[in-house]
């Protein structure tokens, strides 16, 4: 993954127009949020997550869903996670990178 600012850039732009795909609350990551937040980022490679938790808590979150998804944070603004993980086949109609949103 390339980490220039232009692609941090173009990568933000992407998300802007994303709606969350999954929202952590209170309970944490389960298996199945976990399940989830791994089928969309086979599905659509960039993704973002609402986490409505504490301050503390949400960053100790974003880390242990990157730790266990092999995703890379792009941006997290407020209860926002942006995250990446490419795909070696990406499908063409689903990626949020490829295709226009």
């Amino acid at each position: 993954m390339n980490n220039t600012s232009f692609d941090k850039k173009h990568l933000r732009a992407l998300g802007h127009k994303l709606k969350p795909v999954v929202t952590i609350a209170g309970k944490g990551v389960s298996e199945t949020v976990s399940d989830e937040i791994n089928r969309a980022l086979n599905d659509h490679e960039l993704i973002k997550i609402k986490i409505t938790v504490d301050r503390d808590s949400r960053q100790k979150l974003i880390e242990e869903i990157c730790n266990n998804s092999g995703a890379k944070v792009i941006q997290s603004i407020g209860g926002i996670a942006l995250i990446l993980r490419r795909s070696d086949k990406p499908n063409a109609r689903l990626s949020n990178l490829i295709r226009r949103i």
